[in-house]
């Protein structure tokens, strides 16, 4: 979040890879999990176009430049969630945006976080998670075992 306000913030005409080794250095000297970090940060860059789209749909009486940019960034962050990372499940996703949006954005940060992830959400339906597909091929697995331990009756 620090890395995508500061290169909004300055205009997205900045190194956001030298900001981001920057804020891992400066406020996460000891983070283990730096790939989930540049995933992220690339993610939010790569579908930046189809993101802001989105923010401009479903908050269609606040201008994309009229958000504040810590309540842009933060829609950018759980919309790249909610629509490409199939690792984090929606509703986990919605939740985290909105504490994001409530500790570092304005009093109604979390309200309006929570109308537009919860109004695309809706529109856009259960995504399928890695979670799911793993569970959806061990319950099958399962069954198949089951079915070969089974003698066939006569």
């Amino acid at each position: 979040m620090q890395t995508l306000y500061q290169w909004d913030f300055h205009g997205q005409v900045s190194d956001i890879n030298q900001i981001l080794q920057f804020n891992l250095a400066e406020f996460a000297p000891g983070m283990t999990d730096v790939e989930f970090t540049e995933q992220l940060v690339s993610g939010v860059l790569q579908h930046q176009d189809e993101i802001d789209a989105l923010i401009v749909k479903y908050a269609p009486e606040w201008p994309l430049d009229k958000i504040t940019i810590i309540d842009r960034n933060v829609l950018r962050i759980g919309i790249f969630e909610l629509k490409y990372d199939t690792t984090i499940p929606a509703k986990v996703a919605i939740n985290e945006a909105i504490e994001v949006a409530k500790a570092f954005g304005s009093e109604s940060s979390g309200k309006f976080v929570n109308g537009v992830l919860g109004s695309i959400y809706k529109d856009l339906g259960e995504k399928v998670t890695e979670a799911d597909l793993l569970s959806q091929k061990k319950r099958e697995e399962q069954e198949k075992g089951k079915q070969q331990e089974t003698p066939l009756e006569s």
